[in-house]
C-alpha cells in the first residue's frame, strides 16, 4: 500500500501539470484569458490523478501507468512545441 502512496505522491503532480499544460497550450484563444481556469483546474486534476493510483491492482501497475502517462504528456508537450503547433507566449 505504501508503494501506491509513493506513486501517487511522486507522479501525481508531474502528471497533472502535464495534462493541464497540454490542455492550456492547445486551447484556442488568448493565453492570458485561459491561464486562470487552467490554474484553478490544477488541484482537482492533481487529486484525481492521485486517486487513480489506487485503482490499479498492485503498486507496480500504478507506477508503470502513471509514469508512462507522465512521459507521454511531457513528450507530447515537447514534440508539439518542436513542431510549432503550440507555443508559449511571453
Amino acid at each position: 500500500m505504501w508503494a501506491r502512496y509513493l506513486a501517487a505522491a511522486v507522479l501525481g503532480l508531474p502528471l497533472s501539470v502535464g495534462l493541464i499544460g497540454l490542455v492550456a497550450l492547445a486551447w484556442p484563444g488568448n493565453q492570458e484569458v485561459t491561464t486562470l481556469p487552467g490554474v484553478m483546474m490544477a488541484f482537482p486534476v492533481w487529486i484525481a490523478v492521485m486517486v487513480l493510483a489506487f485503482v490499479f491492482k498492485n503498486a507496480l501497475r500504478a507506477w508503470l501507468w502513471l509514469g508512462g502517462a507522465t512521459l507521454v504528456c511531457f513528450g507530447l508537450l515537447y514534440g508539439l512545441k518542436l513542431l510549432g503547433w503550440i507555443e508559449v507566449q511571453a
